[in-house]
């Protein structure tokens, strides 16, 4: 049987899989993007990597590219030296010049698996270049001018600051992204600046001052903030955040983490996280019980896919069968922790293994995972978390142990010489 795809316009791909929370004009903005348009959206490098939470506004990006559309990936070299109070309940740690360049470097690097720069069909901007050029006075009187403090404090994100104290160089924040919108809208002739449903107040900041600076009309579109089906913000986990870099979460770890969506999730995660067609997302959706376990393992390989590649993705597949359907697979891509000889000495308690090895965050909660029956030795279920490993323990099978706190998390321990 031959399936025939329908090709939607980028708004109503938006619509279909999820991604729209507002837009400042409903009729409008659809209509504009029926032709080749311009957009933005700016990401401050307060960290090395992107995480999990910062994979809506960049597969929108990458969906307005796929559709014709000039997308701009903003990294925010300049306002990340001043930190956006949006949806924090305290002020950012305010880095130095250094870090902030550190970790734009490591963003755009990032960029590149989801967005083709080539022949400027995406452009990759830093804010630093005009944001640290200005004249302080100049922009008080040439941008200040145009904003109302009252306004200003009228914003969700500012009133919920106040509550707990912000800064005044976070209440400069706003001038600065508005700022942004004005120059690549000057400059780029970018038509519409996207973000997260707690940058409304500073998207419309940007509208209002290209309106009074430049006697037109710019647009603005929201996404919503993600949450699970278990209330979570999405990205978080126990151990943290879910990092795209591969030196901070594995990429059998990535693969994990989207295994183990909550059944609730999938379809609406295969909508957001995945470049698959809807025809295939609603197929899979309708999946119940053990069958949904094809769309989940269909959900970790495509994500896994777009954010390591191919082959990276295949091996963490391969490892999460050798573990979970007892299927050959490839073994090396489980996580492995390894212990010199030396080490073990006359032996080490289980416990602390499981500390040494991240699977708990200290050997408190390592002890209370096995008193209560959640960890395992090679299969087997541990009973006394100060059970001694030595090397005989790890005769055979590779000079290799392995480990699992629930049933979830594997952990493979090697002793070298």
């Amino acid at each position: 049987m031959v399936r025939t795809f329908k090709h939607p316009k980028v708004y109503e791909v938006f619509i279909e899989r999820g991604f729209i929370e507002k837009a400042t004009d409903e009729e409008k903005v659809p209509e504009i993007l029926k032709g080749k348009v311009t957009c933005y959206i700016g990401f401050d490098p307060t960290a090395s990597s992107f995480h999990v939470g910062n994979l809506v506004p960049i597969m929108s990006l990458a969906h307005m590219q796929r559709h014709g559309h000039q997308p701009i990936a903003l990294v925010g070299g300049g306002t990340g030296l001043v930190g956006d109070p949006s949806g924090k309940d305290e002020m950012r740690q305010i880095l130095t010049y250094e870090e902030i360049a550190k970790n734009a470097e490591a963003q755009k690097k990032q960029f590149a698996r989801f967005l083709d720069f080539s022949e400027d069909k995406a452009l990759l901007l830093n804010n630093a270049d005009w944001l640290t050029k200005l004249n302080y006075i100049d922009f008080l009187r040439d941008i200040g001018v145009h904003f109302s403090v009252n306004r200003m404090l009228a914003t969700e994100s500012v009133k919920i600051r106040l509550e707990t104290g912000l800064s005044f160089i976070e209440f400069n924040y706003q001038l600065l992204q508005a700022y942004d919108f004005w120059y690549l809208f000057k400059h780029h002739n970018c038509l519409i600046q996207m973000g997260g449903s707690d940058q409304w107040g500073n998207i419309v900041a940007g509208i209002d001052l290209i309106r009074r600076l430049e006697g037109k009309q710019a647009y603005g579109i929201t996404f919503p903030l993600i949450m699970t089906a278990d209330g979570r913000k999405m990205g978080k986990t126990e151990k943290g955040a879910v990092w795209l870099d591969p030196q901070r979460t594995s990429p059998y770890e990535y693969y994990q983490f989207w295994i183990n969506t909550d059944d609730r999730d999938v379809k609406r995660f295969l909508a957001l996280f995945t470049f698959l067609p809807m025809e295939e997302v609603e197929e899979y959706g309708e999946l119940k019980g053990a069958d949904l376990r094809k769309a989940k393992e269909i959900l970790a390989f495509e994500a896994a896919k777009i954010v390591h590649g191919e082959k990276e993705a295949t091996k963490a597949r391969n490892a999460s069968k050798a573990l979970f359907s007892k299927e050959a697979g490839d073994e090396d891509s489980i996580p492995t922790t390894s212990i010199d000889r030396e080490k073990i000495g006359e032996g080490i308690p289980v416990f602390k293994l499981f500390e040494i090895t991240s699977l708990c965050s200290s050997g408190s909660e390592a002890r209370r995972l096995i008193e209560q029956g959640g960890g395992y030795l090679n299969g087997r279920r541990l009973e006394d978390p100060s059970l001694v490993i030595t090397i005989d323990d790890f005769k055979g099978n590779n000079n290799t142990i392995q480990l699992t706190a629930g049933k979830k998390k594997f952990h493979r321990v090697k002793v070298i010489e």
